[in-house]
């Protein structure tokens, strides 16, 4: 075992947040794979100091990984759609929901020292927790991986941002690894203020006039309920009447406290993530600040597309301390 680079696998790796928070912690990528050409382009532009590494963009089941049996690590951020609380919740019954079977039969195949799973926290509690039961019992399958799993909070590992994922970790039994979570790290969480410290300058999306006018209604970590009843009803229409509480209505974001969870859009009705005191969605730069990644990182592809794969991502620094610990554990 190479425990000065141990090397790893990653399908489903989208624009790259998990692999750069593995490479950041000492990993070392071998093959990243996404079925989407954008993200592809994106992982061949900031992961090309790596000679030796593939970027394969196609179905994860079109792909032969026969030569890397027994790698140190296999990751994947299986599609998360199908289990999260925003959308119809169809689970295994939504091809995207397939692709986590599929990943679970290519973990049983290429017997990875450690696995790693990423998904969102509604898998927990789809189908009542049948589907996180049955995915533990094919991971448990042959007794061959201990297998365990929590939910992390971005906010406690330098990110600020309140996003929660569930993360699904595997040691092989006869290697007798054994895997601890990371610990919380961060005491006082990260502001939007701390992530947006001279952001460069970038491009972003528009609100309308008639939505400008509204945010400037808006205090910092407001929402539509700032609003006239009269103007309420009126921008709300039937939503007026549902339930929930409706927060991602009019959001504006406050520069004090860490940013709600960054989703594909920025400024889709239900979902807006208004900059603290202009009256605009964050740009892309800004979307990538909050998810911690460099600067330096390029993400290709329109800017529809962009906001999409940063949205998407694991943010970085949340990835770098599980790939920490991790480490920790190959080491052993």
């Amino acid at each position: 075992m190479n425990f000065i680079e141990p090397k790893f696998l990653e399908l489903c790796a989208g624009a790259g947040g998990l692999s750069s928070g593995l490479i950041k912690a000492g990993f070392t990528p071998l093959l990243l794979n996404d079925i989407d050409k954008n993200c592809c382009e994106t992982l061949k532009k900031n992961h090309s100091d790596f000679k030796k590494l593939e970027i394969k963009c196609s179905p994860m089941e079109d792909l032969d990984l026969s030569k890397f049996k027994g790698i140190d690590l296999l990751v994947a951020g299986t599609s998360c759609q199908s289990f999260s609380s925003s959308g119809l919740r169809k689970g295994f019954d939504d091809p995207r929901g397939k692709v986590m079977l599929k990943f679970i039969d290519m973990i049983h195949d290429l017997k990875p020292k450690v696995f790693l799973i990423e998904n969102v926290k509604g898998l927990l509690t789809h189908n009542k927790g049948e589907s996180m039961k049955e995915v533990i019992r094919l991971l448990s399958a042959n007794d061959t991986y201990e297998v365990q799993y929590k939910v992390l909070k971005a906010v406690d590992f330098d990110v600020p941002q309140k996003r929660e994922r569930v993360f699904i970790v595997g040691t092989r039994k006869d290697l007798k690894l054994k895997f601890e979570f990371p610990a919380p790290v961060t005491k006082i969480p990260k502001t939007v203020k701390d992530a947006l410290f001279e952001v460069p300058t970038s491009e972003g999306a528009k609100y309308s006039q008639e939505k400008i006018e509204l945010f400037k209604l808006i205090p910092q970590g407001g929402n539509w309920k700032n609003l006239s009843i009269d103007m309420q009803k009126k921008y709300m229409g039937n939503s007026y009447e549902s339930s929930g509480g409706k927060t991602g209505y009019l959001h504006r974001l406050s520069w004090d406290k860490p940013c709600v969870t960054l989703l594909c859009s920025p400024s889709q009705k239900q979902t807006e993530r208004c900059h603290p005191s202009e009256e605009r969605p964050l740009t892309v730069r800004e979307y990538a600040r909050i998810q911690t990644f460099d600067d330096s990182y390029e993400f290709m592809g329109s800017m529809a597309s962009k906001y999409k794969q940063i949205g998407n991502a694991v943010p970085v620094e949340l990835a770098k301390h599980i790939g920490l610990a991790l480490l920790k554990t190959l080491r052993k």
